[in-house]
């Protein structure tokens, strides 16, 4: 088993699956931020703090009860290259903080890539587990049992009145983030996406792009997650966060037949617009793409586009991204290389046709 397979599949196992309200909630996330009692943070840490750590967190990760849950591949981020590191980061399997670390930054995988157990990131140890479709309590689940493999072999810096330290204060607490990556299509088609998200930021959730924080909200992609990680348990946390995401899903239900009952011949035309455009363009930048795939998406969801599978569309939203580009044509591009690429690639993708070395691209 080589390290380069995580690199090489634009597609996670994980994401292979259909989750529940799949045509809308695409994944869901759990984030635990968690640092050693005993060691300075990582931005004070020296190289030999930083090995020490990295040391450590690996050893549990091959000895413990980890190895119960499943088979884990740990990833030194000083073996790879920077392409490698990019496309890990566009399949949110790193952060692009970790990604840029040079002193003793690792990752654990699990097989299906559902697990990512980050090391001397911003915290010494940051544990991701992702689940398709809107199953943001399982995620917590997964990640809260992981948490307690780490918890029983190493000490954790934790405060009885503020809870778990953190670098960032704003992770201090529980040092949870939860999320879910959601489409909202039809709430943008409508004008109504300001007014929800708006009503979103109220009750202490933060709305964000595909990337995270700073991110763009591209093809209609809004990640919703907590922003409060102090004063509130996990288990509240959490079920705040289900209850938002549930009426947020109501309202995208009802957009959508909304414009099934009221625009039915424009909503279609603008489906199969961005389907002819995404089929026969001959370049085609990430913004364009992100909004045309969009558009596609919520056609097959619709029953517009029958014959698209939404998952050849998930797998294009990582596919499209510069440097799985890149990967998969093995070429430094520029940006105008990219373009053509990219939408070279799209039309193969949706004609099924194969891709660079008879690989289904």
């Amino acid at each position: 088993m080589t390290k380069h397979r995580f690199s090489q599949h634009a597609l996670s196992e994980w994401m292979k699956d259909e989750g529940p309200e799949s045509e809308i909630v695409i994944s869901s996330r759990v984030r635990v931020a968690r640092n050693l009692s005993n060691q300075p943070f990582p931005m004070l840490a020296s190289d030999q703090q930083s090995k020490d750590v990295m040391d450590q967190l690996t050893w549990v990760s091959q000895a413990g009860k980890l190895k119960e849950m499943g088979a884990f591949e740990t990833i030194v981020l000083s073996d790879l290259s920077e392409l490698d590191k990019r496309v890990l980061v566009e399949k949110h399997l790193i952060s692009p903080n970790l990604a840029n670390e040079s002193r003793s930054g690792a990752v654990i995988l699990s097989n299906n890539e559902s697990v990512s157990i980050m090391i001397n990131e911003e915290d010494h140890l940051r544990i991701q587990c992702l689940y398709p479709g809107f199953q943001i309590k399982e995620a917590w689940t997964l990640a809260n049992g992981i948490d307690d493999i780490f918890e029983e072999a190493v000490d954790y810096a934790f405060d009885e009145k503020r809870g778990y330290l953190t670098t960032c204060p704003t992770n201090v607490g529980t040092g949870i983030r939860a999320s879910v990556m959601m489409h909202l299509p039809a709430l943008v088609l409508t004008s109504q996406i300001n007014r929800i998200l708006s009503a979103v930021t109220q009750v202490g959730l933060a709305v964000r792009g595909l990337y995270g924080e700073g991110s763009e909200a591209l093809g209609n992609l809004f990640q919703v997650s907590n922003q409060i990680t102090l004063g509130q348990s996990e288990n509240e946390i959490i079920d705040n966060l289900y209850s938002v995401a549930r009426q947020i899903i109501e309202h995208e239900k009802a957009a959508r037949k909304r414009l099934l009952d009221e625009s039915r011949i424009r909503t279609e035309d603008r489906v199969k617009r961005s389907y002819g455009i995404l089929s026969y363009a001959s370049i085609m930048d990430s913004k364009e793409a992100a909004q045309r795939l969009s558009d596609v998406r919520l056609g097959a969801d619709l029953g517009i586009l029958p014959e698209v599978s939404p998952q050849v569309l998930n797998e294009l939203l990582v596919m499209t991204q510069p440097g799985f580009l890149q990967q998969t044509f093995n070429e430094k591009m520029s940006p105008e290389q990219r373009d053509y690429r990219r939408a070279e690639l799209i039309r193969k993708q949706l004609r099924g046709e194969k891709g660079h070395g008879g690989v289904e691209i």
